[in-house]
């Protein structure tokens, strides 16, 4: 049966115009729940960015999981200026303090080709940080009008992060994923939310196959 899952799995990837190039899960996890689930989309794409946050919430309400999408916890200033760590460690606790136990954050980014996304990615092999400490090393994406160029292939990253109190606040899954000349916003982001939840279905990250 699992290997069934895998080959529809990519079997929709090879129709779509995303594919998931790494899937990589925290080897001491085997399953993970989430009460409460922020959705942070990284992006200078306003209008992508609700899109994307708004259909990754519908998925989670279909689950009877709570989500909240960043355009709405977060303050409209949060993303006018760089947040500095301690600041960042105050976000969190708040969250905390509100009862989130999970973050979904994506990021997109771009590589001048595959081969250097890859060497990009093997780098990240090493990396098991934290929120925080991958969001102060990517919020240029806000603020930098020259992060994207005109690429064939853009490259975006969801990672699941655990910021359970009392437990290790780390990252329990990560998804790189290849997004093919997305001149479509509403399908890619469509094909780009089917993709992570499959993919975190087949992880038993708080998705669940329907029996």
């Amino acid at each position: 049966m699992k290997k069934l899952s895998i080959l529809l799995l990519v079997l929709f990837v090879s129709c779509s115009s995303t594919s998931l190039v790494e899937n990589w899960k925290n080897p001491d996890i085997v399953l993970f729940d989430a009460q409460k689930v922020l959705i942070v989309g990284m992006t200078q794409n306003e209008n992508a960015r609700e899109r994307f946050e708004t259909k990754l919430q519908k998925e989670f309400d279909k689950r009877n999981v709570e989500a909240m999408r960043s355009l709405d916890v977060f303050d409209v200033s949060f993303t006018d200026s760089k947040k500095t760590e301690k600041e960042l460690d105050d976000v969190e606790q708040s969250l905390l303090d509100k009862d989130f136990d999970a973050i979904l954050f994506t990021k997109v980014t771009g590589s001048e080709n595959r081969e250097s996304f890859l060497r990009t990615l093997a780098k990240l092999d090493n990396y098991k940080g934290r929120f925080n400490d991958d969001y102060l090393r990517n919020q240029d994406i806000y603020y930098d009008d020259d992060y994207y160029e005109k690429f064939d292939v853009y490259h975006a990253e969801t990672t699941l992060y655990c910021i359970c109190e009392g437990k290790d606040r780390s990252m329990i899954w990560r998804g790189s994923i290849d997004v093919t000349d997305p001149k479509n916003i509403e399908k890619t982001v469509d094909d780009y939310i089917k993709l992570i939840v499959l993919a975190m279905e087949e992880q038993d990250l708080i998705f669940r196959k329907d029996k």
